[in-house]
Order: structure tokens, then C-alpha cells, then sequence
């Protein structure tokens, strides 16, 4: 399983490279004010970091209690994204609407576009990250005792 300092990289990691692509995507497809939304964005991101590190870890829990190890199958890349995306959902649609001042409706739409653009974000981000910085075998073996 991950130590903390790994898991904090991960989490810090994963907002600040996906708030770079999101809120310019937010300001094209919306016509959102960039600087609004990037405070909006940065908001979120203290959000999603701290929701980041807990559900991760509560996810590798999970899967070690269940398969003796953390390690990620496809269906369960996917299911981790999907409920990711979905504990944050609960949140930042009315955090939106009044943000933006806009509609629940198109809170709604526009954090669906988030939520397309985070899925694969999600996705391809823990796949990088697992190649580039694996769990060490030694720190598995640890962990299994």
C-alpha cells in the first residue's frame, strides 16, 4: 500500500495538473471568465485534494481487505473513477450555481462537462502515476504481513 508522503504527491499532483487543463476548458465551452472560474477551480481543488487523499485511501483499504493487495484491475480503475467523480458531484453543483451565479441546471451541465473531462482525466492520470512511481515490492510484502 502507499505511504502518506506518496499519497499527498499523488492528490497535490492530480489537482494542479488537472485544474491546468479544466478551467480553460470551463472559460472555452462556457464562456465562463477564466479568472472566475480558476478561483472557482482552485476551490474545488482544496476540495477534491483532501476527498483526493481520503478516498484513495479508503479505496486501497478496501481492495487489500478484499484481494490482499491494492493493485488496480481495469474494471476497478474505472469503478474508482466513477466514484470519485460521483462523491465530488454531491457538492459542487450547488457550490457552482452560486459561484457562477447560474442555475442548478446549468451547474448541472457544466459539471458534467468537468466530470467527462475528470473521468478520463482520472483515469489516464492514476495509470501514469502508477508506472512512474510503483509501489515498491519490498513495501508490498510489508504491508502484507
Amino acid at each position: 500500500m502507499r505511504q502518506t508522503s506518496d499519497r499527498i504527491r499523488h492528490a497535490v499532483g492530480f489537482e494542479l495538473v488537472g485544474l491546468l487543463g479544466a478551467m480553460p476548458l470551463l472559460a472555452v465551452l462556457f464562456g465562463v471568465d477564466p479568472m472566475h472560474s480558476g478561483a472557482m477551480g482552485l476551490f474545488f481543488s482544496v476540495i477534491a485534494t483532501a476527498w483526493n487523499y481520503f478516498y484513495n485511501r479508503w479505496f486501497d483499504i478496501f481492495l487489500f481487505k478484499r484481494q490482499g493487495h491494492s493493485d488496480k484491475s481495469q474494471k476497478q480503475r474505472i469503478f474508482h473513477a466513477f466514484g470519485f467523480e460521483l462523491g465530488l458531484l454531491v457538492i459542487t453543483i450547488p457550490v457552482m450555481a452560486w459561484w457562477l451565479n447560474v442555475s442548478l441546471l446549468d451547474a448541472l451541465i457544466m459539471d458534467a462537462a468537468m466530470i467527462i473531462y475528470y473521468l478520463f482525466f482520472a483515469y489516464f492520470y492514476n495509470l501514469a502515476y502508477d508506472k512512474l512511481f510503483p509501489i515498491n515490492k519490498a513495501t508490498k510484502l510489508l504491508t502484507s504481513v
